[in-house]
């Protein structure tokens, strides 16, 4: 009435609206009200202009995202005469004064409204009461990932909104322009992932106690770009394996080289795996990288044990030849001791019969020269000659049935191996 108005303008504790809010009849209505309160719900149009993707955290599985928000609606309310048909735009300041949507993000961790130099808020108003309102945020949300083909994998995200208080009676969201309501910017990339595609979708989504409500997706598709692992995972790996296999072409009795080249590719797998554990989430599922690196571990450590085996069995038949020839037992257990530890050839005619004592390879070699310099001289000469001739036979002869075979069966398994291994996940 006009005795309220006078004694409005009488009161001198209120603040005096600014000529802007007079203009939009702010002071005459109340904003806590939805638009067209009681009656059909308000559509909301949204679209998005999606700026970066900031990262993507395997370990914490989620990703974090800067986007303009904009929302359109009609408030009638807010409607004001104007002879030009112009807008009138406004910042921040004049959101918490009218009624504007409690759109929020589903499954969100962190997000806020950037800030520098002043809020990001932008409020437009036309003068039949259609608004604008557009935010620039940084949020971060959940990302529900599958790292069972890591590092070949493709993950589908995606960022969901929705009104926080208004359900499907009082509120309708869509997107504005449809499948155009979603943009990017051409030169988004990230490091570890390509972007396949951004796509736009709805729904809806029930709670017990409040009811059905609008929700939109921001979806997109990332594939993990594999090089970094190969040079990082796959090809150290690899050459790991066929390090192990080098235990093959060397001398059976070098314990020592044998066993040390063994037991460094072991440590070494076992560090590479480590690496790789250490970078991912603790997942009760096996990833695809798991499968690898742990066939290449095994292979490897079927490799210390093919030598094992062969050490054993070079053992068992040097006790058998010495029994043969009716060695004394304490000449018979030096003879198999020297062979065992001290890592040098022993010739099955020549040394094998003078080292009785297990003495030093150059020790005996040197005594037996000084007795037998006639026989040393026949028996080098007759070497130089063989390994002349037949170098692929004296090399057969040095080292035991299950190194020839080793040569051929762990290499071909192993191709076959990463034949059906890059099939099946690639």
């Amino acid at each position: 009435s006009k005795r309220e108005i006078k004694m409005r303008k009488l009161d001198s504790t209120k603040v005096r609206p600014l000529k802007s809010e007079q203009l939009l009849h702010i002071e005459d209505h109340d904003f806590a009200l939805r638009p067209g309160f009681g009656g059909s719900p308000i559509p909301v149009g949204i679209d998005v202009q999606v700026e970066s993707i900031d990262s993507i955290s395997e370990v914490d599985m989620d990703f974090t995202m800067t986007l303009y928000l904009r929302h359109y609606w009609k408030d009638e309310r807010l409607s004001f005469r104007s002879n030009k048909n112009k807008s009138m735009t406004f910042d921040g300041r004049l959101i918490k004064k009218i009624w504007v949507p409690d759109v929020f993000f589903v499954h969100s961790k962190r997000s806020f409204i950037h800030d520098t130099t002043v809020e990001n808020i932008m409020l437009r108003v036309y003068p039949d009461g259609n608004v604008l309102f557009s935010l620039r945020i940084t949020v971060s949300a959940m990302c529900f990932m599958d790292f069972s083909r890591f590092p070949l994998d493709t993950q589908n995200c995606s960022l969901e909104l929705e009104s926080y208080a208004y359900n499907e009676d009082d509120l309708m969201l869509y997107w504005k322009h449809g499948n155009k309501s979603l943009s990017t910017d051409e030169h988004i990339s990230l490091s570890q992932f390509f972007i396949e595609e951004f796509s736009a979708s709805s729904g809806l989504a029930f709670y017990s106690s409040t009811g059905w409500y609008n929700r939109l997706f921001i979806n997109f598709a990332l594939r993990r770009h594999i090089f970094f692992f190969v040079l990082q995972s796959y090809f150290p790996a690899m050459l790991m394996v066929m390090l192990s296999w080098v235990s093959f072409w060397i001398d059976r009795r070098a314990v020592p080289a044998r066993v040390s080249l063994g037991i460094t590719t072991v440590l070494t797998m076992s560090t590479i795996m480590t690496g790789v554990s250490a970078s991912m989430p603790q997942v009760s599922y096996i990833k695809a990288v798991d499968v690898y690196l742990w066939i290449s571990f095994l292979f490897v450590f079927l490799s210390v044990i093919e030598y094992a085996a062969v050490n054993y069995l070079t053992t068992i038949e040097e006790r058998k030849q010495l029994k043969k020839r009716g060695k004394a037992s304490g000449m018979y257990i030096d003879a198999v001791q020297a062979m065992a530890f001290d890592g040098c050839f022993h010739d099955t005619d020549v040394d094998m019969e003078l080292s009785a004592f297990s003495e030093p390879c150059e020790e005996s070699e040197t005594r037996t020269s000084e007795t037998n310099l006639s026989n040393a001289d026949t028996t080098r000469l007759k070497r130089k000659r063989s390994l002349k001739g037949n170098v692929g036979r004296i090399i057969l002869q040095n080292n035991h049935a299950i190194d020839t075979y080793s040569r051929i069966i762990f290499p071909s398994v192993y191709i076959v191996f990463n034949f059906f291994y890059w099939g099946l996940y690639i």
